[in-house]
């Protein structure tokens, strides 16, 4: 595949890929990526252990399917209406204390969740989490093009990313044995111990962000000076390239709002199973929390090799489409094969297992189309708007499987549902011409 010219009409910029540089990257790589996967690691255990907690907190509370649908989902008003100025006001401050900013109030927010005691006070406390956490998914995605030029920021990309399934391995065996083990300690139940005890961590990270993260390339002491004046050449080569325009100029670009309508798509898959897995593991006859959990972390395990190895194939081809298609429909055809298996715990297991992998793969392979053409301030509007937009189906997805299953008694026309969205986002991304899209080499 042949490179394209960019807005600006110069060549992408295609990176250095001697061995000097990758030194250079690696060590960029062990300094940044652990702290940021961990990061993401509780922010989306903050995000969705309410799925875990809903298998106590619903019936301690008296919450009906679309009650805790519309709590659950609520979240994502908060955080589309903060995402885009979050991520602007990120590119002026810098990183470092916006991130822990944002790391600090969400997770005060987030164990605060322990004292829901009704609708209202859960559906508040839910919009003030998503305001919190607006901006640090869009804003590390933002971040990792001050450090990563195009051909290496995929690789970089998806092990950010990874952090999503391993929050789903990890996090359920935790969080099932919070629920089983926890309950009755000091008067309060499972479900409270499961928001305070992953809320707090999320607070102590954000003070390491403070003072561990570094801005910019010019303020890592870490790198020697000829270091960062490498990764500094290397990131203003490619900068020249992307179109840097205005950042109100950005709600008018048809490319990025069909991209958002694809990220839209992919991310109802991927929140519709991170809700709603331990629900649907219950339902297929699993009882014991703790079993739930352990259970659960084998589709986000199969997730993880499966984004991983999709990522470096679509990088090798330098192909991204039709990868991303591809993974979608498998993520579809997954869900379809859950239903249609109902009856068979491995069976559905499988189909699970399988929808987890190609809803996965199209998250890193996504990530690298506006990341292509954007730049500057631009590109925090941009990213911010597509991922705001992309995650207003982490409110519909979840609000709509609970009235269907409110209405059916069953979440199977609700993945019925799920997987029509991904197969439209698959359709939708074959829109995006090839031609378009830099190359990342």
């Amino acid at each position: 595949m042949s490179s394209t010219t960019t807005a600006a009409g110069a060549q992408p910029y295609k990176g250095r890929l001697d061995s000097t540089s990758d030194a250079v990257y690696r060590k960029v790589g062990w300094r940044l990526i652990p702290l940021l996967f961990l990061c993401y690691i509780v922010a989306y255990l903050d995000r969705v252990n309410v799925g875990f907690a809903k298998l106590q907190m619903q019936g301690d509370l008296q919450f009906s399917e679309a009650v805790y649908g519309l709590g659950a989902g609520i979240f994502f008003i908060g955080y589309f209406l903060f995402e885009v100025p979050s991520n602007v006001v990120l590119h002026r401050v810098g990183a470092r204390r916006w991130i822990a900013r944002i790391m600090i109030t969400w997770g005060l927010l987030s164990a605060a969740t322990m004292f829901v005691s009704s609708p209202v006070s859960f559906y508040v406390i839910r919009f003030l989490l998503g305001a919190a956490e607006a901006g640090f998914f869009p804003g590390i995605i933002l971040y990792l093009t001050y450090w990563y030029p195009a051909a290496r920021r995929g690789k970089a990309t998806s092990l950010f990313l990874a952090a999503i399934p391993f929050a789903g391995i990890l996090g359920g065996p935790i969080s099932g044995w919070i629920l089983q083990g926890m309950g009755g300690v000091n008067g309060w139940a499972g479900w409270q111990w499961l928001f305070l005890l992953q809320g707090l961590p999320t607070v102590a990270l954000g003070l390491v962000v403070w003072r561990y993260l570094d801005d910019r390339v010019k303020d890592a002491q870490w790198l020697t000076p000829a270091e960062r004046e490498l990764i500094a050449r290397d990131i203003a080569a490619e900068d020249a390239g992307k179109a840097a325009p205005r950042i109100l100029s950005v709600l008018s670009n048809g490319r990025v709002w069909l991209l958002a309508l694809v990220y839209f798509a992919y991310t109802s898959g991927l929140y519709g199973i991170s809700f709603w897995l331990p629900s649907i593991i219950k339902a297929i006859g699993v009882k014991g929390a703790l079993d739930i959990g352990l259970l659960s972390a084998i589709p986000w395990s199969f997730g993880v090799v499966a984004m991983y190895l999709m990522a470096r194939s679509a990088d090798r081809r330098l192909e991204y489409r039709w990868h991303s298609a591809l993974a979608a429909i498998v993520g579809a055809v997954g869900l379809v094969l859950s239903v249609a298996f109902h009856g068979n715990a491995t069976l559905a297991m499988a189909g699970l297992t399988l929808a987890t992998m190609g809803i996965m793969s199209t998250l890193p392979i996504f990530w690298g189309m506006p990341t292509a053409f954007l730049g500057g301030a631009a590109a925090a509007a941009g990213i911010a708007l597509i991922n705001s937009f992309g995650n207003l189906s982490g409110f519909s997805a979840p609000f709509l499987i609970g009235l269907i299953k409110d209405a059916t008694q069953s979440t199977d026309a609700g993945l019925h549902m799920l997987a029509a969205i991904l197969v439209v986002g698959a359709v939708l991304v074959l829109l995006v011409k090839p031609e378009r899209i830099a190359s990342k080499r």
